[in-house]
């Protein structure tokens, strides 16, 4: 009597094989994931600070201007008011004129300034030459310890009561300012 059993076997349901698998299966790939995803965020935390680096510094030395906005902006501030006070006059009060001159301005500036005055002391009582400036847009390219620059847009307006006429104008000047004890000077003037 031989015995033989039988094994019934059931055809498998392609269906379930189909399916994906799941998250539990995909494991193993997290932490090679995670792995990109940690060099991509210091990938980025390095460009960061690169580019902050970069910010703080021109030709070797740290420039702030776009970093320290209360001194910028009092940097701004008195290259305005003393190119508007300087470069505003009237031909019956150059002294007022150049007495402010004496007190915004040093060095080169001073010497350059002083030359160009002394033409106007002489023409603006004969043409009765009124000049008005004014600054209408500044900007802080550096700011180094002590030392800015800044490049100022000005608004003029002349006006000759021997001929009745009036011209407008503008320019742009770069600025070179010293810290003088508590206020800001100007050491150099460049018109563009």
């Amino acid at each position: 009597m031989s015995t033989q059993t039988e094994v019934e076997v059931e055809p498998v349901d392609t269906a379930i094989a189909d399916e994906p698998r799941s998250w539990w299966a995909r494991l193993p790939k997290l932490p090679a994931l995670l792995v990109a995803v940690a060099l991509v965020l210091a990938g980025a935390g390095g460009w960061v600070l690169v580019e902050a680096h970069a910010a703080k510094t021109v030709e070797g030395s740290d420039n702030t201007a776009q970093l320290d906005a209360a001194t910028t902006a009092e940097v701004s501030a008195a290259a305005t008011n003393s190119l508007n006070k300087i470069f505003s006059y009237s031909y019956d009060k150059t002294g007022v004129t150049e007495q402010a001159a004496k007190e915004v301005l040093r060095g080169k500036a001073l010497d350059a300034y002083n030359q160009l005055f002394a033409r106007v002391r002489e023409l603006a009582p004969q043409q009765k030459l009124v000049l008005t400036s004014r600054v209408v847009e500044s900007a802080v390219s550096s700011l180094t310890g002590d030392r800015a620059r800044v490049l100022a847009f000005l608004d003029q307006s002349a006006t000759r009561a021997d001929k009745g006429s009036a011209e407008a104008a503008a320019s742009q000047l770069s600025v070179t300012l010293e810290r003088a004890g508590s206020s800001w000077v100007i050491t150099d003037l460049v018109p563009r």
